[in-house]
């Protein structure tokens, strides 16, 4: 691929395993409704979207009802669950190395951004990144193409010069829509297929994966 300068990241599945954290947290929030015993394969939908969007669109929810989801929800992962994550092999010293290249480095989350920059720092990945873009608490949008324009127009960057990484087709839509490229990485919560239907082309099975379409080594 071409030469990039401006390096995007998507947080849950791209940089950190965080599906224990999220699905149980969730499981939660649901038992409060009466809603118990769901099937893995719908709460991994959990993972990528915003929560906002997944009660409406998984259980059919009411605004108010998604609401108070979303509060019994942070309730439990605020006060137990939010560090309960792996990071995924490689990503440390792919994130270093890009620092010590002088990349530019970009989070770009639908999670809130006060969550997303706590977990970085405690799990020590904060000092790579240059620039983190995500929503506050109350915008439960999970349009990656409005944060990837926020920061294109936050930080004067190129388009051309911008990849974002991702695991889901949220991150392809978002990429694709705001004019940017993208790398599509198998190894998160997404489906491959629904990524490629999105509109990817270019796939990673891993970090290693990652810095060789970016001509990197570490």
């Amino acid at each position: 691929m071409e030469m990039y300068k401006n390096i995007m990241f998507d947080l849950d599945g791209t940089i950190t395993d965080s599906g224990r954290a999220i699905m149980s947290s969730v499981v939660y929030a649901l038992s409060q409704f009466g809603i118990t015993d769901q099937p893995i394969e719908k709460l991994r939908t959990f993972i990528g979207p915003s929560l906002f969007d997944s009660f409406k669109r998984e259980y059919k929810m009411t605004d108010a009802d998604c609401e108070k989801a979303i509060r019994l929800y942070r309730s439990i992962y605020e006060d137990q669950r939010m560090y309960d994550v792996d990071i995924y092999d490689g990503i440390p010293e792919l994130l270093r190395t890009l620092k010590e290249q002088h990349y530019t480095v970009l989070l770009i989350t639908s999670k809130p951004l006060k969550m997303a920059e706590k977990i970085l720092a405690k799990i020590g990945l904060a000092e790579y990144f240059d620039h983190m873009i995500g929503p506050d608490p109350s915008d439960h949008s999970s349009d990656k193409k409005r944060l990837i324009e926020q920061a294109v127009a936050a930080y004067n960057l190129d388009r051309s010069q911008c990849i974002m990484i991702g695991d889901t087709k949220y991150d392809v839509h978002g990429a694709t829509d705001a004019g940017v490229d993208c790398i599509a990485v198998t190894y998160g919560y997404g489906n491959t297929e629904e990524m490629r239907a999105a509109g990817a082309t270019v796939f990673a099975d891993s970090a290693k994966d990652i810095a060789e379409i970016l001509h990197i080594s570490f």
